[in-house]
């Protein structure tokens, strides 16, 4: 399997095609339906596969953005609506909690999404797990679920019981910035955890990057992007956000061969 073209570049993508897509989850007692969005390279399989679970607005034009790119890299890719039952008012808390938690509903649409993706004859029998913002604290808890054989965790909350959530946990790339203090030293952290347990890594913090460096365009309300500015300092870098997708693509080309 091809991971496409090395370092992450983005230029001269395969040709392909974002759909929206129904995820089934049968005898979910929830109700409704999960929605996500896929995307599959144009050129012959298989291709790695990859679950994508989103920031804390929802599926936006960034996350579209993301998916695209990974896509154009040779990634078969799938992001679940974690807010399909109801939009991110009524669906963030439950969200959040069970990100807290360790487990819900959530869990069990990110479940469902690898199943869906793994089912494709267009894919292979390996799977990643890529999450941004909340996404990020999902991709990390994610890791040692015995389900993924990497997992990029780009600017995720950490949890408190660090040591134990990376018992068994697979490789890992994270992307941070040093000037988000909303997640202050999580790099070094993540980086010191990982090294004790001798689990394959690559993290980094970029210094003069905030949170959200990766997204190339603004998410959320304006009013709320001006008040958490002082904490979060976010916005794309393109530099930073460039070295950090070069590094997880050739982090995920390395364990989803």
């Amino acid at each position: 399997m091809s991971a496409g073209t090395p370092g992450g570049a983005a230029a001269a993508p395969e040709q392909s095609v974002l759909t929206e897509v129904i995820i089934p989850q049968p005898g979910d007692p929830r109700g409704g339906e999960l929605t996500g969005v896929l995307g599959v390279p144009s050129g012959p399989g298989p291709h790695p596969a990859l679950v994508v679970v989103h920031e804390v607005f929802g599926v936006d034009d960034s996350m579209r953005a993301h998916l695209e790119r990974l896509v154009g890299l040779g990634y078969a890719v799938l992001m679940p609506n974690l807010f399909s039952r109801g939009g991110a008012r009524r669906c963030l808390t439950a969200t959040f909690r069970a990100l807290r938690a360790g487990t819900g509903p959530a869990f069990d649409d990110i479940a469902a999404a690898r199943r869906l993706l793994l089912e494709r004859d267009d894919t292979g029998d390996r799977a990643g797990v890529i999450g941004f913002c909340m996404g990020g604290g999902f991709a990390l808890l994610l890791a040692s679920s015995g389900d993924y054989d990497a997992s990029a965790v780009n600017y995720g909350m950490l949890p408190a019981d660090l040591d134990d959530t990376l018992d068994g946990a697979c490789p890992i790339v994270g992307s941070f910035g040093g000037r988000d203090r909303t997640l202050p030293g999580a790099a070094a952290k993540l980086e010191a955890a990982l090294a004790a347990r001798g689990i394959d890594h690559d993290v980094h913090e970029y210094p003069e990057a905030g949170h959200a460096f990766l997204n190339p365009l603004p998410a959320g309300p304006a009013l709320m992007r001006v008040l958490m500015k002082p904490m979060m300092a976010g916005g794309h870098r393109p530099a930073e956000a460039e070295d950090a997708w070069g590094r997880i693509d050739r982090f995920f080309r390395r364990h989803l061969r």
